[in-house]
């Protein structure tokens, strides 16, 4: 099954309506790592679950640092990101939300070995 098989995803205007901020500021959070976007059809895309109560999820911006150290792109991140990973037992995204950072990173920097 595709990685992003039954997930909702966001452009950018809806990102200015989901978080009710200007597109700069949206276009600023992508720059600085705070939510990743990839490209679905030639449109950048964020995916719905990157969002938590409006707004993007605050343990996300570290462990995307942790996996460009490890040497992954953007789509090579967000496929991890959203892939059922054996020793989390779940997505990493979905451990993320489960509040389970630590456990997160410590599998990403594994990879970069």
């Amino acid at each position: 099954m595709s990685p992003d098989a039954g997930r909702t995803w966001l452009t950018v205007p809806d990102l200015v309506e989901v978080l009710g901020i200007p597109q700069g500021k949206v276009r600023r959070l992508l720059d600085e790592h705070a939510l990743l976007a990839v490209r679905r059809d030639g449109v950048l895309m964020v995916p719905a679950d990157f969002i938590v109560d409006g707004e993007p999820l605050g343990d996300l911006r570290g462990t995307l640092i942790v996996l460009a150290d490890a040497g992954f792109s953007d789509d090579e991140a967000m496929n991890w990101l959203l892939t059922e990973e054996e020793s989390l037992g779940s997505t990493p995204i979905d451990a993320l939300r489960e509040r389970r950072r630590s456990e997160v990173r410590r599998v990403a920097q594994a990879l970069g070995f």
